[in-house]
């Protein structure tokens, strides 16, 4: 069975959602007939390549609410992210375009190493201090310290055209399958899970579609983030 994985490096519900995926993938009898593949999903196209900023600011200014109130939102994502065992800073974040980080998100689909780079990446926004969007010289880093050869590394960062066509078409495929926000799950074609539910729900995806091979139907509801931001989190 194949679950594909839309999500963002600047969606910290993405971050939270794959570890509660992985709860549920971790206590599945059939892991390890489960191939799990990442998906690109661009929170903000838009974005010219190197602008970036406060997280804090930008969620007060799209929201429309003070830096105090986004402020405290960060840390409510930092307890959700502890109850996971995540660490996550809500303090000093940046956010940024995304389209090299997925380019290289393919480069490791393809030398096998995908699941640790999107990893590294994701702890390298979310748990480190630094930038992953603002400094590639980081991201060289912690992608090679991922798996990945650095002279692959660069050479794909060096050619904008690389795998730029593969990130177009996984985010044309997001929306033919109805994805506004990510993380957007697909299970084997068959089912669909939008937003960082609860591992239970994940587990009764993973069962369903194991021996269901019915249109895909997907359970809503659940924490995402779109293209106009992510959701408050719940307290």
């Amino acid at each position: 069975m194949r679950v594909e994985i839309w999500t963002d490096i600047n969606c910290p519900f993405c971050y939270i959602g794959k570890s509660r995926f992985e709860q549920a993938l971790d206590a599945f009898p059939h892991k390890d007939q489960v191939e799990v593949v990442h998906r690109s999903f661009e929170l903000d196209p838009g974005l010219a390549k190197g602008e970036t900023g406060s997280v804090v600011t930008k969620i007060a200014q799209k929201y429309g609410i003070s830096e105090a109130q986004a402020a405290a939102n960060e840390r409510g994502l930092k307890e959700q992210a502890a109850t996971l065992g995540l660490p996550y800073l809500s303090e000093g974040r940046d956010y940024g375009n995304s389209f090299d980080l997925h380019r290289l998100l393919h480069l490791a689909k393809e030398k096998g190493v995908q699941d640790a780079v999107v990893d590294a990446l994701y702890r390298g926004n979310f748990a480190e201090e630094g930038s992953v969007f603002g400094d590639e010289e980081r991201v060289v880093r912690l992608v090679v310290e991922a798996g990945l050869d650095e002279s692959d590394v660069r050479a794909v960062l060096g050619d904008p055209s690389a795998y730029a066509d593969a990130v177009r078409a996984d985010e044309r495929e997001a929306a033919e399958l109805g994805a506004g926000g990510v993380p957007f799950f697909v299970l084997d074609r068959a089912y669909g899970v939008s937003g960082a539910q609860p591992a239970e729900v994940f587990t009764q995806a993973l069962q369903q579609a194991w021996g269901d091979r019915a249109p895909l139907t997907v359970v809503d509801g659940g924490d995402a983030c779109g293209p106009d931001g992510c959701a408050v989190p719940r307290t």
